[in-house]
């Protein structure tokens, strides 16, 4: 079988595994200040994040690291077109991890407000920015003959942003954050932690149903034929997931989450391979556009790549498993008296 093909989808992979496992991180980080009405519940809902936020990062270095390897000309054309976006997500990532690993260290209620509030915000600005650079992978970059991008000054790696298409792609993600944390705070917390989250994720399913029907609907008649099914997988989906949220339980809990990371999963597929083998449209001429086979490395890189990829990826498959079912228990939100 062709290795760029192989590598290609182990780099979907990735990205399926980031938006996926992350989500739900960013999602309880950003949902922590409003579901828990006081410290205790606030640190609860923090908690079922603590074993999992930091082995789940792995697969943004996976994905950028495999991108580097294996298709260099798009790592190129994709880190120098969104640079700004890029160190703006990498410094929310640090903000992120400080407040996480900083919370605790001291003993002050205002001290562990102001991290929950450094960790909502952060999780935020990286989910929307996410949002907007995942609607690039679709719609494209400014490329010309050499595979560069044009275009000079701080504006040209900030301009693909600056769309409606972006900022939809913001709010669906934003959404599905939500989704991901809320469902994930149903299956892992009890008491009114988890009794909130359900009712939080009953209410946004069906508004992100909503925004996500228009979308498809409004992207079908422009002609962008690959947000139209992303927009379409995502608004299947969860209105799926308004139905199950409404029954309580473990089952129809893991079930919801289960259908909101597989409305995730469906959205990064389909936004990754929604131009077929074309991996960066140019959005100057379709000539310009990036193609699987001219972004990748040469044969013998793959090879040698291939090698180590054969040892390193399900090494790290099984340690995240092994990881959350160690980790599987529910959290308690409620006061227990003593």
């Amino acid at each position: 079988m062709d290795l760029v093909v192989i590598w290609y989808a182990l780099i979907v992979l990735c990205w399926v595994l980031f938006f996926v496992l992350e989500g739900f991180d960013f999602g309880v980080g950003l949902l922590s200040p409003l579901l828990g009405r006081d410290e205790h519940e606030r640190a609860a809902a923090v908690r079922t994040i603590g074993p999992f936020w930091d082995g789940n990062e792995v697969w943004l270095v996976a994905a950028i690291g495999v991108t580097f390897a294996a298709f260099p000309g798009w790592y190129a054309a994709l880190l120098s077109g969104l640079y700004l976006p890029m160190v703006a997500i990498l410094l929310l990532l640090a903000g992120r991890g400080v407040a996480l690993e900083f919370r605790g260290k001291h003993d002050d209620p205002r001290w562990r407000r102001r991290c929950d509030a450094v960790l909502a915000a952060c999780s935020a600005g990286v989910v929307l920015l996410w949002g907007a650079v995942l609607t690039v992978f679709v719609r494209g970059l400014a490329l010309d003959a050499g595979g560069e991008v044009t275009g000079g000054g701080l504006g040209r790696t900030l301009a693909p942003l600056l769309t409606p298409a972006a900022a939809l792609g913001a709010l669906l993600a934003l959404t599905a954050a939500v989704l991901l944390g809320a469902t994930f705070l149903t299956l892992r917390t009890t008491g009114p932690v988890r009794r909130r989250a359900a009712l939080l994720a009953r209410r946004v399913s069906l508004a992100g149903a909503t925004v996500a029907l228009l979308a498809a609907g409004g992207a079908a008649l422009t002609g962008a034929a690959g947000t139209a099914a992303v927009a379409s997988v995502a608004a299947l989906a969860l209105a799926g997931l308004a139905v199950l949220a409404r029954r309580p339980g473990t089952r129809w809990e893991a079930a919801s989450f289960a259908l909101t990371a597989a409305a995730v999963a469906g959205a990064v597929v389909a936004a990754l391979t929604a131009n077929g083998d074309v991996v960066l449209p140019s959005t100057l001429s379709g000539a310009f556009s990036l193609t699987m086979h001219d972004a990748a490395a040469t044969g013998s890189t793959l090879r040698l790549i291939s090698a180590a990829g054969v040892v390193v990826l399900p090494g790290v498959l099984v340690y995240q498993a092994w990881s959350y079912r160690v980790f599987r228990h529910r959290v308690a939100s409620e006061r227990v008296a003593s």
